[in-house]
């Protein structure tokens, strides 16, 4: 007959707990995760009025730095040049930010300036002599206060708490460049008037 010491059933009993103790811990901890967890929710799709913000801004950035690096290529004065540098700099800045931003948001922004805009550029392109003033004027001041508008709009409106802390975050900028750009006004007028 089979006879077992009191030493084999406990070595034979703890050999049966370990195996199904051990079963019910997973080898890979991240397996008994639920799949929300590893599957995050999809981003709620943005409203109409939120993507049309991100395309615009998109736009007037890259007609800022077109401008300026027309500027650069043209302007007369120093100031303007000076002005220009800066715009390319932190316009550059601020769309790469706008990007990461929409990537986020699974949104492909436009690569170009719109129509109207490409429209200016061409304009600015073809002046000589009041080229500083038309450009401090049209991109410095006039595209400037269209760009906070839709900025300050936007931070108002948004419903998106990503697109509100961006358009919060860059107005200051946008604010400073106007503020820059008017004063730049007389500046490039009275050197217009000197021979």
């Amino acid at each position: 007959m089979f006879h077992l010491s009191c030493k084999a059933i406990i070595l034979l009993t703890a050999l049966l707990i370990v195996p199904n103790s051990a079963s019910a811990q997973p080898a890979n901890p991240a397996a008994n995760t639920s799949p929300e967890a590893n599957n995050p929710p999809a981003t709620k799709p943005l409203v109409a009025s939120d993507q049309s913000f991100l395309n615009d801004a998109a736009q007037a950035g890259m007609a800022e730095i077109e401008g300026a690096m027309l500027a650069q290529q043209k302007a007369a004065t120093g100031e303007v040049k000076r002005f220009a540098a800066q715009m390319i700099t932190e316009h550059t800045k601020i769309n790469d930010e706008l990007k990461a931003l929409a990537a986020t948001k699974d949104v492909k922004l436009p690569n170009e300036p719109s129509l109207l805009q490409k429209g200016e550029l061409k304009a600015l392109s073809l002046l000589d002599d009041k080229f500083d003033e038309s450009y401090v004027g049209r991109l410095g001041v006039a595209a400037h206060e269209h760009t906070i508008a839709l900025f300050q709009d936007t931070a108002v409106n948004t419903q998106d708490q990503d697109i509100k802390a961006f358009t919060e975050k860059t107005l200051p900028s946008l604010q400073a460049h106007l503020k820059l750009a008017k004063a730049l006004n007389p500046t490039v007028s009275k050197a217009r008037l000197q021979p």
